[in-house]
């Protein structure tokens, strides 16, 4: 029996907007809409990001979150939020 190994879609990400917020002494969070293009189509969603700035001044990610960009998840994440 032989397996086939088909590679998974090259995916291209693009950001469409993002907003960054500084804390502490050289770390960021940033929110962004993002869209991941691949060869089956196109899918846009929200990151949030955590991050921090190297010596030169050019930003690293640590840590990242999506979420689907759907109204009802979107919402229920920034009430939680707000709320705790």
């Amino acid at each position: 029996m032989t397996d086939e190994y088909e590679p998974k879609a090259n995916v291209e990400f693009e950001t469409i907007k993002h907003e960054r917020v500084n804390f502490g002494r050289n770390n960021f969070l940033e929110v962004a809409r993002k869209k991941a293009i691949t060869t089956d189509g196109v899918n846009e969603f929200i990151s949030v990001s955590r991050g921090y700035f190297l010596p030169d001044g050019s930003a690293r990610f640590k840590k990242s979150l999506t979420i689907p960009d759907d109204a009802d998840i979107k919402n229920f994440v920034a009430e939680n939020i707000k709320n705790l």
